[in-house]
């Protein structure tokens, strides 16, 4: 008996028939969950910030970034692909996790990514703070095994406790390691940078398996090189990756909880993505905008696009597994 052939994906509302500025804030003005039943790719927010260790804000950072995604159009000429065309790509809503609770938000949003990944989506989750990569890991985990991590980020989010509190924005990475959700032959920061608190910092980090591409590194070796760098650190291993807005120049990203000078421009990160497009990119998150701190939409911009990008990776891969 012959497979059907899958149906047409429902794209964005059409921007010349229904101006930009109306109707609701959807992802890339892309259709919701409930309309289309069923994605390939799930766009989700994560409203959460209880996690954050300096400026507040996060929570409101997922409906930031879908209002500034409402000017991005169906075709992609940088990776000559129209991504909504090539899957389904719908806007999955909000994950509610508690507030006053990280423990059971925690919990909550795992159970949630479960849910959305058994359905056979990948995800691409909007923050909200870094504290959500941990369970998102350890769902991804799940079906995929340990996976790889490209983490961008001015932190190294890998601390033991703050407060004595071993779930924060600042911890995620080094429990997913010790967790053994993480494949630490192919770990990686991207755009590090800032004073740290001591250089054990630095030791128990390459202890746990990663490597470190500093925002100088990118500046001094260029993109290409940088791309080629982690391609060959990833090769064909299940891909997570984790994208701390910080990661920008707060030039490019003023509106962050914690900001440090010296970052990557948004041109500088559009193009390392868009050079991972060969990796087996299984899911991605893109965390910290805080809007309040924002001015001009200049963070919720920069952000709106990463996502595109990466959401535009796995549609191509995904219509490419399809044949």
């Amino acid at each position: 008996m012959s497979t059907p052939a899958p149906r047409e994906p429902r794209g964005p509302v059409d921007s010349s028939r229904i101006p930009r500025y109306a109707g609701p804030a959807t992802f890339a003005r892309l259709p919701r969950l409930d309309e289309v039943g069923t994605a390939d790719v799930a766009v989700v927010g994560v409203p959460f910030d209880t996690g954050v260790s300096y400026r507040p804000g996060a929570r409101f950072g997922g409906n930031a970034i879908r209002e500034a995604s409402r000017l991005l159009r169906p075709y992609n000429p940088a990776q000559d692909a129209s991504p909504f065309a090539l899957a389904q790509v719908a806007d999955a809503g909000d994950i509610a996790a508690n507030p006053f609770n990280i423990d059971e938000a925690v919990e909550t949003i795992e159970a949630a990514a479960d849910d959305l990944l058994g359905t056979g989506a990948r995800m691409m989750t909007l923050g909200g703070d870094h504290t959500i990569a941990l369970p998102l890991l350890r769902s991804v985990a799940k079906k995929h095994g340990p996976v790889a991590l490209l983490h961008f980020d001015a932190h190294l989010d890998t601390w033991d406790t703050y407060f004595g509190a071993e779930y924060t924005h600042g911890t995620p990475f080094r429990r997913a390691v010790e967790e053994g959700i993480l494949d630490t032959e192919a770990l990686s920061h991207v755009g590090t940078r800032g004073p740290l608190y001591g250089k054990k910092d630095l030791t128990d980090d390459e202890k746990m398996g990663f490597g470190i591409v500093t925002s100088a590194d990118v500046m001094r070796r260029g993109v290409d090189e940088i791309a080629d760098q982690l391609r060959q650190r990833v090769g064909d291993r299940p891909l997570y990756i984790s994208i701390d807005i910080d990661v920008l120049d707060p030039a490019h990203a003023p509106g962050t909880g914690t900001p440090e000078a010296g970052g990557l421009t948004s041109r500088e990160l559009l193009e390392i993505i868009r050079g991972l497009s060969s990796c087996n990119l299984v899911s991605a998150d893109l965390v910290e905008v805080a809007p309040a701190y924002d001015h001009a939409e200049i963070t919720s911009v920069a952000a709106s696009h990463a996502a595109y990008e990466l959401t535009t990776i796995m549609s191509r891969q995904i219509a490419a597994a399809r044949g």
